[in-house]
């Protein structure tokens, strides 16, 4: 799966993001809303999402997480731990009893 750049991605996401306040404060002008339905769509389009909010919120995991994360989020898998490493029983230092 291609992804795209995230600096394009942050780019697209502000600018949906300023058109939706403005389009908040006037929400009966046709030119606003026009434009802003734009921005929603231009990102549906980068993220893959069928809807804009969807695609805002991709956009906003996309931007804050690895790119391998990221795609195994959206295939439904788990993101695998990282196993904990231990040293043999021999060389472990002892604890202090609990009381």
């Amino acid at each position: 799966m291609l992804l795209p750049a995230k600096a394009e991605v942050a780019r697209q996401l502000r600018r949906y993001r300023a058109w939706e306040r403005v389009m908040l404060a006037s929400p009966y002008d046709r030119t606003v809303r026009a434009t802003f339905e734009d921005s929603g769509y231009t990102l549906c389009v980068l993220m893959g999402k069928r809807c804009a909010r969807e695609a805002a919120d991709a956009a906003e995991r996309y931007l804050r997480t690895s790119q391998v994360t990221y795609l195994r989020e959206q295939d439904g898998r788990p993101v695998p731990r990282r196993p904990v490493r231990r040293a043999p029983a021999s060389k472990r230092r002892p604890t202090a009893p609990s009381s």
